[in-house]
């Protein structure tokens, strides 16, 4: 979105209290992302109440007319047609509007072709929402070949859209749409572009990265466009986004584990280690044959790093599975965890669920406190082992007095003395905690 604003003759700034437009991507996969994103319109519009404010992502896509209602925003734009927001932006600095009579609030997407752009003034009525089907996306979109001008070390490429899973709890499939995969043609290319740019490590993401190349015609797979990368491209650190536990196989782990160019890292969702809390989840495995896969990682590749999602107060979440969950945890050599606090998504199965079996806020909090403090421990346990160890650290933005932060590749954050440009290696010796 950021390159084609800027290929249409826009120009970035650094303060959104200084932007005639503002653009705000969201999430919605909790109720808390949703929070957060009205939030963030409201200090913008504080800000700038002069700045037209564009929302687009995953909440947009869910409840256009619920943020369209808020104070600032101008437009209300799904993820079926993100493609279209450089020309609406355009289009707007230079008094394009709806035509007279027109109420796209109530009636969905509007094409960019049917806007008025002589009719109407630069005043501002209601939000413009613009949202279509989603299911009617069929490629992924490709990556900005510069990842500088937006100021991160390690670009993301997104080579996979979208989900085929229908877990309970999750809103995700319903504002992604079906999975869809980039080509790997495309994707070594992308990866090509970076490396031009100066990117020296990638991170492949996908909603669903797993199940890339499915959709695809021949089928690919994913170690496969993985060992393309390797071999036709120059990118010195390639790193895996989240993997699902049925796709974490041998032949990934093991591929990770070969070379030196993929970095030792797996994150593996759980949501929960009750069986029966599982299967109400709708996640295709149970606990044990997580821990096999786990057990599989540690087996090839001792020193990764290994972290997993957790759900606490998932619906009829008893304390004896929350218990399960804990000693599951404890069991396990994880590194690290995201704890998330169940909520309720509109138009999910969960948020069916009748409310006796709801688990009270207040037992939700208590026990993601107590998954955060056991993350910490696993945390803190997993960098004392790697005391004395020597690693390659890719420099990050963040600097102190007298360090400068970086990252190894089994996605230890290290202090480097001394101040360091961005995207530099070093040779770091782990000292302490």
């Amino acid at each position: 979105m950021r390159r084609d604003m800027i290929e249409h003759g826009l120009a970035l700034v650094a303060d959104h209290a200084r932007a005639d437009v503002v653009v705000l991507n969201t999430c919605t996969v909790t109720a808390a992302a949703d929070s957060q994103a009205r939030e963030a319109v409201r200090k913008i519009h504080r800000a700038n109440p002069s700045a037209r404010i564009v929302i687009t992502g995953c909440y947009a896509q869910r409840a256009p007319e619920e943020i369209a209602q808020l104070e600032g925003v101008d437009f209300v734009v799904g993820n079926s047609h993100q493609t279209e927001i450089a020309d609406l932006v355009r289009a707007s600095l230079h008094g394009a509007g709806f035509g007279a009579g027109q109420s796209p609030a109530k009636e969905g997407f509007l094409p960019l072709a049917q806007i008025d752009r002589d009719a109407m003034s630069l005043a501002r009525g209601p939000a413009k929402i613009l949202t279509g089907d989603i299911f009617a996306q069929t490629s992924v979109q490709t990556a900005p070949a510069s990842f500088a001008e937006s100021g991160h070390t390690r670009p993301i490429l997104k080579i996979q859209d979208g989900c085929n899973n229908r877990c309970s709890y999750c809103v995700i499939p319903f504002v992604r749409g079906k999975s869809r995969s980039m080509p790997p043609d495309v994707v070594v290319g992308e990866i090509r572009k970076l490396v031009d740019a100066g990117a020296k490590e990638v991170v492949l993401s996908g909603i669903n990265l797993g199940s890339y190349g499915r959709d695809l015609m021949p089928r690919a797979e994913l170690v496969d466009t993985a060992r393309r990368i390797l071999s036709e491209t120059d990118l010195e650190q390639l790193r895996f986004s989240s993997i699902e536990p049925p796709d974490v196989t041998e032949e990934f782990v093991a591929l990770v584990a070969s070379t030196e160019r993929i970095a030792p890292h797996f994150h593996v969702p759980l949501q929960s280690g009750s069986d029966r809390q599982l299967r109400t989840m709708h996640r295709w495995y149970r606990a044990e044959h997580y821990a096999e896969r786990i057990r599989m990682i540690r087996l090839h590749s001792p020193d990764a790093a290994i972290g997993a999602d957790v759900i606490v107060g998932f619906p009829g979440e008893t304390d004896k599975d929350f218990r399960t969950t804990v000693d599951f945890i404890e069991r396990l050599p994880l590194t690290y965890l995201h704890v998330f606090s169940f909520s309720a998504r509109p138009g999910t199965e969960a948020d069916k669920f009748p409310l006796e079996r709801h688990v009270a806020p207040i037992e939700i909090r208590e026990r993601a406190r107590h998954l955060r403090a056991l993350s910490q421990t696993k945390t803190d346990a997993f960098r004392s082992s790697q005391c004395g160890r020597t690693y390659r650290a890719l420099t990050l933005a963040r600097t102190g007095e007298d360090w400068t932060e970086a990252l190894t590749g089994n996605y230890l954050k290290v202090r480097v003395a001394g101040h360091h440009a961005q995207n530099q290696w070093h040779e770091v010796r782990i000292e302490t905690l």
